[in-house]
């Protein structure tokens, strides 16, 4: 029973702050080691909670782990909020369509091909819900990976410009194409469909845009530079949580709502200290979230999911790199984003994460743990080899110097 063992039932306080600690330590000392590995700090969370969690050595009690579900809620409102600053106007006055068009095919093709494929090789174990929502968390990236990699060896040049709007602008096709395939299994698992059913939820996500918009309008009011960083701070949160909050109680992600409360903010004010500062502020509640991830991986169920996983693993990379070369054709970008951007679109962690946490309480018990399960193991394996993929893709299009490849 883990910590169980020391303190009674009714120490319900003890219990959630002597979780809260040992989920923090174990992170942070986990990152010890993959720092010495060369791996990003997200594996090293993901690895703590599976060693401490429910299914391991059951430190933390897995009743603990259910009820500590809100906390995607908010790691998701900081991702979603801080994913919004690359959205500025001067972005789409540069780039024009051709972005948009490469972001769109890399997306929509991984996840096509997601979806049919494991329909089509596991029709037996796998219905349609679950390969549609498992094809829909497949258009994420994770642009966290690449970016540091990025700023590790001081990347520049025309691929790394493309590269980095394509990275802010695919979770924004992510959320969409998540929202709509939500949209529809719940439409499905009513007994009669009817409009309604299918346009209300879609009603619900358009609302929590118009209200991420009034969002972001009230915080570039508030959030003025005249005002103390621990005011703009308490403001910034507050909006998030009440827009996290009130998408909750219509069962409605959060993550559309904060990105455009950023996408406003930003554009309105110009203002990227706010978002350094939050990303700061974040730290340990991204770091908990991720614990708490691994927490919910389920090590007993590698042993039937591992074929499912692997092709999960393998047929989104061929369809982003699929995708990314066809859009870079049509809009005839230059020969180095057609033939690396692909390979530096392989990490995906916290929103896709993010995204199976909401897909599980959409699917059954058994398919919801089945979902999270194989978005968390390939999220360490992406994770493991997608900054790899990067440096090399970063390598090959000659937007790494050699001096900084010596170093």
């Amino acid at each position: 029973m883990g910590i169980y063992k020391f303190l009674s039932l009714s120490d319900h306080t003890a219990v959630i702050l002597l979780s809260i600690a040992i989920i923090l330590v174990a992170g942070f000392l986990l990152t010890r080691i993959t720092k010495r590995l060369k791996l990003p700090n997200v594996t090293g969370y993901v690895v703590a909670g599976v060693i401490i969690g429910p299914f391991a050595l059951q430190i933390i009690p897995a009743d603990m782990v259910a009820n500590m579900g809100f906390m995607s809620d908010i790691a998701l409102a900081f991702i979603a909020f801080s994913i919004g600053r690359f959205f500025k106007k001067e972005v789409f006055k540069e780039t024009g369509l051709g972005i948009i068009i490469i972001t769109l095919m890399e997306s929509l093709v991984a996840g096509v091909l997601v979806t049919l494929s494991l329909r089509l090789f596991f029709s037996s174990k796998l219905d349609w819900n679950f390969c549609l929502l498992l094809g829909a968390i497949a258009t994420a990236t994770a642009p966290l990976s690449t970016m540091v990699t990025i700023r590790q060896y001081h990347a520049k040049g025309n691929f790394v410009n493309s590269l980095l709007q394509v990275v802010a602008f695919d979770d924004a096709v992510c959320l969409i194409v998540f929202s709509i395939a939500t949209a529809v299994i719940n439409a499905q698992s009513s007994a009669g469909i009817v409009a309604a059913d299918i346009l209300l939820p879609i009603a619900y996500n358009i609302g929590a845009l118009g209200l991420g918009f009034l969002g972001g309008l009230l915080l570039s009011k508030l959030v003025t530079p005249a005002r103390s960083e621990d005011n703009r701070l308490i403001l910034t949160i507050t909006i998030l949580l009440a827009i996290a909050g009130i998408c909750a109680l219509v069962q409605v992600s959060p993550l559309l709502a904060c990105m455009v409360v950023g996408t406003v903010y930003i554009n309105k004010t110009q203002d990227k200290e706010l978002f350094r500062q939050i990303s700061k502020f974040s730290a340990p509640v991204l770091a908990m979230f991720f614990v708490i991830s691994g927490m919910n991986l389920d090590l007993r169920t590698f042993a039937t999911l591992g074929i499912i996983g692997v092709a999960y693993f393998l047929i989104r990379i061929v369809g982003k790199y699929v995708g990314a070369y066809t859009g870079s054709v049509m809009v005839k970008a230059s020969k180095e984003v057609r033939n690396y951007l692909g390979l530096a679109l392989v990490p995906q962690a916290g929103v896709a994460i993010g995204l199976a946490f909401l897909g599980k309480r959409i699917l059954p018990p058994e398919e919801g743990a089945m979902l999270l399960t194989i978005i968390l193991s390939s999220s360490v394996l992406y994770e493991l080899f997608g900054p790899a993929c990067a440096k090399i893709a970063l390598i090959y299009s000659g937007s790494i110097s050699k001096e900084r490849l010596k170093k």
